[in-house]
């Protein structure tokens, strides 16, 4: 074997290896069901992140790649705490989020006694 038979096999190894740790990485498009919004939540770091990619009603355009939540850290097998913003208003919520099969359970909390808990679907 050449040695640029042997680079472009290291090299496409290298390159299948990142793109499934990319797509490992993504947990996809959800729908918050009260404002219609989608939200993609992807790996950043080790951390979850989740930003606004679309939107249903034309005045919430503004919300469009906005965080609702930036380096939540794994507390589970499928959970990730921290902090959640409303885009809408700006306000800072202690949040959980818990991936259940084909729904996400996002719960915000105001001093941890009073919490909203939402399922959102996903888009893709």
């Amino acid at each position: 074997m050449t040695t640029t038979m042997k680079t472009a096999l290291l090299a496409g190894f290298a390159l299948a290896l990142f793109a499934g740790a990319a797509r490992a990485a993504d947990y996809g498009v959800w729908e918050r069901p009260s404002t219609g919004s989608h939200v993609h939540f992807y790996d950043c770091g080790g951390k979850l992140c989740g930003k606004v990619v679309a939107v249903k009603d034309a005045a919430r355009k503004v919300e469009i790649g906005k965080f609702i939540m930036h380096g939540a850290a794994k507390s589970g097998a499928d959970t990730w705490k921290g902090d959640l913003t409303d885009v809408g208003s700006g306000k800072v919520y202690s949040g959980t989020v818990t991936l259940q099969g084909a729904s996400l359970e996002v719960k915000g909390c105001v001093a941890a006694l009073l919490c909203q808990t939402e399922s959102w679907s996903k888009v893709k």
